[in-house]
């Protein structure tokens, strides 16, 4: 069964005539009449009742009808939605962040609402493994995140920019001078890290695992904002990537001085997966938002 053939037998049944329908269709007789004849052979019905005197609907055409009508404007309300989402005018965004790369987002969310006020943005942040569960079970379109240590299997990793591990320390601090520190160092300090399974935790294990340095880890926290706000108020020194204090007052971030400390902010999605219009378009605004322009790499495919 074809639109066409609905949209056909409609206008036979308001006109009752096929010489009025094809004319206002802008076909000829005979191809309504064929048309209609083929949506009835496919029906296993007949529809209209054909004699000398015009055309009057059968029991399964007045049946049809209020059908037919129902699935042309169902129809055409799909492809008005459709023509909505592809002009950014409709539709909802579903975002996962992780909670070290959050802080560099707020310029692209404002950005975003403002330029496109009719998509819904539900945003999501939670540890890189959740998210890539949501993502794997497609409850997310796309994660923002630092490249994990190990790939995760179906997913894609496109870079958006490069960044690197660093010790964040208050603004008074006697590291805050410094513009890199080694893990030697790190060793005098009392240290509030991110729980283990954060991204950031997760990068510096993997970087310090065959070291035999002892750490002093006093905390571990899950909740980056706390913890930024207790390396403020006391000598406390944690390792999140630099990233991470982006528009942070009151602390500092110095580089560890690690071979291979590089973590790359990426978007992943589902390899092969449908890239949404406003996703797209959520990613261009984040590519050229200051905290990532200088570090963009171009991915907008």
């Amino acid at each position: 069964m074809e639109l066409r053939q609905l949209r056909y037998f409609i206008k036979v049944a308001e006109t009752l005539n096929f010489s009025e329908a094809s004319r206002l269709l802008f076909i000829t007789q005979s191809t309504l009449s064929q048309q209609v004849k083929q949506l009835e052979s496919e029906l296993g019905t007949q529809l209209l009742h054909r004699s000398s005197h015009g055309v009057t609907l059968t029991e399964a055409g007045r049946e049809l009808l209020p059908y037919a009508r129902e699935t042309i404007e169902a129809s055409e309300v799909c492809l008005a939605r459709m023509a909505d989402i592809n002009s950014l005018e409709t539709g909802t965004l579903n975002i996962g962040v992780t909670y070290s790369f959050s802080p560099i987002l707020t310029e692209t969310i404002i950005s975003f609402m403002k330029l496109h006020p009719h998509i819904k943005l539900n945003i999501f942040y939670k540890p890189m493994a959740e998210l890539m569960e949501m993502l794997q079970e497609r409850a997310v379109d796309f994660v923002l995140a630092f490249k994990p240590t190990r790939a995760v299997d179906g997913v894609e990793s496109h870079i958006l920019f490069q960044n690197h591990l660093s010790a964040i320390v208050a603004e008074s601090h006697e590291l805050a001078s410094r513009k890199k520190v080694t893990l030697g160092e790190l060793e005098r300090f009392d240290l509030a890290l991110p729980a283990r399974g954060l991204q950031a935790r997760n990068f510096f294990n993997e970087l310090t695992r065959n070291s035999d340095r002892r750490f002093r880890i006093r905390i571990e926290l899950n909740e980056v904002n706390i913890l930024l706000k207790l390396i403020r108020q006391t000598r406390l020194v944690t390792v999140l990537a630099e990233a991470t204090i982006h528009n942070e007052r009151g602390v500092r971030a110095i580089a560890l001085d690690i071979p291979e400390n590089e973590m790359a902010g990426c978007v992943h999605t589902l390899r092969d997966s449908y890239r949404k219009r406003s996703m797209q378009e959520f990613i261009r605004l984040l590519s050229e938002s200051v905290a990532v322009s200088e570090r963009r790499t171009g991915w907008l495919e």
